[in-house]
């Protein structure tokens, strides 16, 4: 897959980071992890994002129900972001966002990380339960169109 050429739902990503980048821009680093949903979800509602936050989500097994996730956004009812704070990825993290692209059995999820330095992001494609990691570097000046100013 050609990150530049190919990306799953290219135009709605890029809205999703800009949001993260204007709430980065705005909020600062030092928060809990919920103070920065709150702000995420008040600009997607601003901008008419659909999404939904804190949904409950079945994990399955032989069609039975063993486990229950919260996802902390369902955008579009296509894209599953999840928020951390800290200095980096963890591990932990991209185990999560894995199951939760299985256990929903969407295509695309995004990690965000709020830290020291602003905001991260990797994309996290599932297709056909095979799943790609694209930690993407944009700068900021690509998202511009998507920021208030």
């Amino acid at each position: 897959m050609n990150n530049k050429i190919d990306l799953i739902y290219k135009d709605l990503s890029y809205e999703i980071v800009g949001v993260l980048f204007q709430v980065s821009n705005e909020l600062g680093y030092g928060y809990q992890e919920k103070y920065y949903e709150n702000a995420i979800g008040k600009l997607f509602d601003k901008k008419m994002i659909s999404y939904q936050r804190q949904i409950k989500c079945d994990l399955k097994f032989d069609n039975e129900k063993i486990g229950l996730y919260y996802l902390d956004f369902l955008i579009a009812d296509k894209i599953v972001l999840e928020i951390k704070v800290g200095k980096r990825f963890a591990k932990q993290a991209f185990d999560q966002i894995i199951a939760y692209l299985k256990a929903t059995n969407k295509k695309l999820g995004i990690l965000a990380l709020f830290n020291s330095k602003g905001v991260r992001f990797i994309r996290i494609v599932n297709l056909e339960n095979k799943v790609e990691i694209h930690e993407i570097n944009i700068k900021l000046s690509n998202f511009r169109k998507f920021i208030k100013h």
